[in-house]
């Protein structure tokens, strides 16, 4: 079996060895973490971070982990709401009063955490990406495709730019640098929305599914492939409905709307350094395992790791407040989300294109994270809710 490295508690054995499967069926590499009570009962990783198996994946090993970055956007704004700087009820424009054009006055900041404001096109060039001050400009002036807050479209790039504004425009920083100071600094967590030139030698670029290349773009999911991860809406956030973080959706179209085409973000795009060094915050985030488990786990714990509070437990609790339950007209399949995070039964988080996934369990103070530098094809892409099962299984020993 694949060599694994790091430590874990005997009793989530089934984790790391899942992880060693999956490199055997030929994985390129990953790592993955559970923290239960904001400790870690699991911190492992393994195989490479190339495409040619050279060169082996470290303990610091960084990779791009596509929407699970939103998770980290939505719980900036939560710090802001707690702090009582943000209003979720409040219009948009309260704080950004550009954004009121072409019909948008009534869009509310808790529409755009839960996907319901009707801008879910990426519709400009994939070098506007790069530009903040283009970005949230071409968003101002954009009309949303349906009445804001009465359905909701998966907001695969445009999410993070709208939500980064506002935080902008309250405390005056980027969001990466206030995600830094606010809450990966004070944590300790290695994760980063904007990375700088000096962790370049620890990024693993992304590598395609099998038999693709660097031109892959994986479109929007569809109920046929969260049907194969376990029939449960899981599956969405083990990376079937993240994979439309590609910015490739087709979702289904308002009859009489005006025809938009969405921008094709394609695998070359996401390991260019211009997307590495850019503040995408739907997107663009660079981390390990261990340092998406730990930031996460504010919400499985309270608000409170370490001895370190970055948030209320009300501000936890504002996180699973259903926004909206439905079909959701980009991915094709039913959705449950709440402030900024997808819900799913007890459990609340999201996943990224290609496999990424954050998984929080509040009840049993458990966080699992695991990233991957190895695309699939959604379709047949179950690894996140296979470890999550396998996390549940080590649960079940601690309860014995």
């Amino acid at each position: 079996m694949a060599d694994i490295h790091g430590s874990y508690d005997e009793l989530f054995t089934a984790v790391p060895a899942l992880l060693s499967t999956l490199l055997d069926e030929g994985d390129a590499g990953g790592a993955v973490a559970v923290f239960v009570d904001g400790k870690p009962v699991v911190d492992v990783w393994g195989g490479f971070v190339d495409a040619g198996r050279s060169v082996p994946w470290e303990r610091d090993t960084l990779v791009g982990v596509y929407s699970v970055t939103k998770t980290m956007t939505a719980l900036c704004a939560l710090v802001l709401v707690d702090r009582g700087e943000l209003d979720p009820e409040a219009p948009v424009s309260r704080y950004w009063p550009e954004f009121a054009e072409a019909g948008k006055e009534r869009v509310l900041v808790r529409h755009l955490l839960a996907h319901t404001a009707g801008l879910p096109d990426w519709e400009g060039p994939v070098a506007e990406l790069y530009d903040w001050a283009a970005a949230t400009a071409r968003l101002a002036g954009q009309a949303p495709r349906w009445e804001p807050g009465t359905a909701a479209g998966y907001h695969s790039l445009t999410q993070g730019f709208l939500v980064g504004e506002v935080v902008r425009r309250i405390t005056g920083r980027g969001l990466g640098e206030f995600f830094a100071a606010e809450v990966a600094g004070p944590l300790g967590a290695d994760f980063h929305i904007g990375l700088g030139a000096e962790h370049d030698g620890r990024v693993a670029l992304t590598v395609p599914p099998p038999g693709k290349d660097e031109n892959y773009a994986a479109g929007a999911a569809s109920s046929e492939a969260a049907d194969a991860a376990n029939g449960e809406a899981a599956g969405a956030a083990s990376g079937e409905a993240a994979d439309a973080a590609s910015g490739e959706a087709d979702g289904e179209k308002d009859p009489g709307a005006p025809a938009r085409t969405a921008t094709t973000l394609r695998l070359r795009d996401g390991n260019s350094l211009a997307w590495r060094r850019a503040q995408i915050p739907a997107a663009s985030g660079y981390g390990n395992a261990r340092s998406v488990a730990l930031v996460q786990s504010l919400l499985a714990c309270g608000g409170t790791v370490g001895g370190v509070r970055v948030l209320s437990p009300e501000g936890c609790a504002r996180a699973r407040e259903v926004q909206f339950e439905g079909e959701d007209r980009v991915l094709g399949m039913p959705a449950r989300y709440g402030l900024g995070y997808g819900l799913f039964g007890n459990a609340l988080g999201w996943g990224g294109w290609g496999g990424a996934l954050v998984w929080v369990d509040p009840e049993e103070r458990m966080t699992l994270a695991y990233v991957t530098n190895q695309m699939r094809e959604p379709a047949a892409d179950n690894r996140g809710v296979e470890l999550v099962m396998a996390a549940q299984d080590g649960l079940k020993g601690l309860h014995a």
